[in-house]
């Protein structure tokens, strides 16, 4: 599925023309390997590449400024999408939680019929007191980090996330503790960055640091791809697991105006140990070779990548499988069924 949405830089609206999709700044140089330098483990165990303190303060940077809607684009498309896949559900629901809601893009978009009470927590508690109006009469914020979420088990019959478990480092144990705050046969449904986002920028500065500096220093922020998302809701417990991947193409004025947007969508790097900055040398060739590659003399293209998911607690009136070796006609004899009666067709 290919859409576009049409970003304001600096004052101008610019076409968008390719795909679904969205992410950060000099932060993606590679989403296949994790330098060790960059990555710290928790006393749990838990491997973590993630400062979420650092994380925290983009945030807030981010509800400090006074044009705040330029540059929340993004994450309003990725929740209208999401809203859009909820409204197939054909049910209501008493308690819903939104993780990472930022500003409460969600709850500005639900149908209030939908929902009865809606909580929305975000690590940033200065974006919370910016948040968009909801359409849910019942609706509290949270000031709770996203990653360590603590409720009530079997509280709530719908979990929303919506770009922003891309900065998480502990998916597993975020997934169990969702699985546990579901009551049975509620549902967790989000959308997140994959790891193809933003692969224009990351090629363009590899090329640029390896010609100038002899290799390119980790600006890595290392993403879940849709196996592995898969995989880690089966993990966690779900059922009924549908996983699948959308791309957003935004089409800039250059380079520079891509990383200064990203950094004012609070979405600047903040993996530790990171490369502090790229020369300004390299910036520049970094920007050539990003037009000469992938854009024309207007404006370049940037792709970012959703990966929704949809998973359901398990409750006994959920459809099953069933037994293996329990049909009772193969695959091969229905296709051969199927061919006889359209030649039958074709020959009347």
């Amino acid at each position: 599925m290919r859409q576009s949405i049409n970003p304001v830089i600096n004052g101008k609206t610019w076409d968008t023309d390719c795909a679904i999709l969205s992410f950060p700044m000099m932060l993606l140089i590679s989403n296949k390997h994790i330098c060790c330098s960059c990555v710290k483990r928790l006393s749990s165990g838990t491997v973590n590449v993630f400062n979420r303190a650092a994380k925290k303060r983009h945030r807030d940077l981010m509800a400090k400024l006074e044009n705040i809607e330029t540059y929340e684009y993004l994450r309003m498309e990725m929740a209208e999408r999401l809203t859009d896949r909820l409204a197939d559900i054909a049910r209501q629901f008493d308690r819903a939680l939104d993780l990472g809601c930022g500003r409460g893009y969600l709850s500005s978009m639900l149908d209030p019929d939908d929902v009865n009470e809606f909580y929305q927590c975000d690590l940033s508690s200065r974006l919370l007191d910016r948040a968009i109006p909801s359409t849910i009469n019942r609706t509290k914020s949270c000031h709770i980090d996203e990653e360590r979420i603590e409720f009530e088990k079997d509280f709530f019959n719908l979990v929303l996330t919506c770009g922003s478990l891309h900065w998480v480092n502990d998916l597993p144990g975020l997934m169990h503790r969702v699985m546990r705050t579901l009551v049975p046969d509620g549902v967790f449904l989000g959308s997140m960055l994959g790891g193809d986002t933003l692969f224009e920028l990351r090629t363009a500065i590899q090329l640029a640091e390896q010609e100038l500096e002899n290799g390119f220093g980790p600006h890595v922020s290392p993403m879940v791809n849709m196996p592995d998302m898969g995989r880690l809701l089966h993990q966690a417990g779900f059922k009924m697991i549908t996983v699948d991947v959308d791309e957003i193409c935004v089409r800039y004025p250059d380079m520079r105006d891509l990383m200064a947007d990203l950094c004012k969508m609070g979405e600047a790097s903040c993996t530790w140990n990171k490369k502090p900055s790229l020369r300004r040398d390299t910036i520049v060739l970094a920007a050539t070779k990003y037009r000469e590659m992938y854009g024309n003399e207007d404006s370049i293209p940037a792709t970012f990548q959703t990966i929704n998911f949809i998973g359901w607690k398990p409750h006994p009136s959920q459809p099953k499988a069933k037994p293996r070796g329990s049909a009772e006609i193969s695959f091969i004899d229905q296709f051969r069924q199927e061919a006889a009666k359209n030649d039958t067709v074709k020959d009347s």
